[in-house]
């Protein structure tokens, strides 16, 4: 098992396979690195070095009680790239990953980066305010914190579905993977969990995004139930210079798993190009 350490003394779990061109893989809330293996395994297998970590808090990471913020997410990347000395890297956010891509290249620049992938990230703004009517009612918000605080487990049980299922034509979703993906999301601290829907749903990524200077791949399910298209990928892509949008019609939020052929191919031919 390997882990970092970051200079706050938390300790990062990560995942190192293959060799080449680095990809490094941010997962979703509330999750951990284990939702990337297919693509891992695939991408490894064609000559990329592909390095997959558990956010502070969730997983197998250190739980502290402090951190749950995109500044630390995004140094604790940092941290990370330095420590292993990469470059030329492409960044892959998925959800609430796709948060951190952004406030890294805005926070740190991309002197080690390559290109980024958002998939069905966060960005630009999730919550609605004054200057952000789109967004989503910070009742909802409210409401996975009183779920948490209620009924973890049968919280995510309500949650998991909404996250895999959905949209139209999908390829079904077993139920032990549903089972499988809500003991991964009950792997993450408490703590974490919660301050995380703060910093997902309230952080302006707008800046960020605007400072991207990598070609960038949008990814983005337009029957997302959690995440929603044309609040984030569709408004994320109008932000970003050099980028390219990738709608997947009729897909939910979970595409690592219910379109992770077509996933794949999309993520290895933009790393290629």
């Amino acid at each position: 098992m390997s882990n970092f350490t970051t200079s706050d003394g938390t300790q990062l779990y990560y995942k190192d396979w293959g060799a080449g061109q680095p990809i490094i893989l941010m997962h979703a809330w509330p999750l951990n690195s284990d939702t990337w293996e297919y693509q891992m395994n695939f991408l490894a297998a064609r000559g990329f070095r592909v390095i997959a970590y558990d956010r502070r808090g969730f997983g197998r990471s250190s739980q502290p009680w402090a951190g749950y913020d995109f500044d630390t997410f995004a140094n604790d990347l940092h941290q990370l790239i330095e420590g292993l000395e990469l470059r030329d890297v492409v960044l892959v956010g998925h959800s609430m990953g796709g948060g951190e891509v952004a406030r890294y290249l805005g926070r740190h620049g991309s002197r080690r980066v390559a290109k980024a992938v958002l998939v069905s990230a966060v960005t630009p703004l999730m919550i609605r305010r004054d200057d952000h009517p789109e967004g989503i009612a910070p009742a909802v918000f409210d409401g996975l914190r009183a779920g948490i605080l209620s009924d973890r487990s049968a919280f995510l049980s309500k949650l998991v579905p909404v996250l895999m299922l959905g949209g139209q034509g999908n390829p079904a979703v077993s139920q032990p993977m549903l089972d499988a993906t809500v003991a991964l999301g009950l792997q993450a601290g408490l703590k974490g969990m919660l301050d995380s829907v703060e910093a997902f749903s309230a952080t302006d990524f707008r800046a960020d995004l605007k400072k991207i200077d990598v070609p960038t791949l949008v990814i983005h399910g337009d029957c997302d139930g959690a995440v929603p298209f044309e609040v984030t990928g569709k408004a994320a892509a109008a932000m970003i210079r050099d980028v390219r949008l990738k709608v997947y019609e009729g897909a939910p939020h979970s595409l690592y798993f219910t379109h992770k052929d077509r996933l794949n191919e999309d993520l290895l031919a933009f790393a290629q190009s």
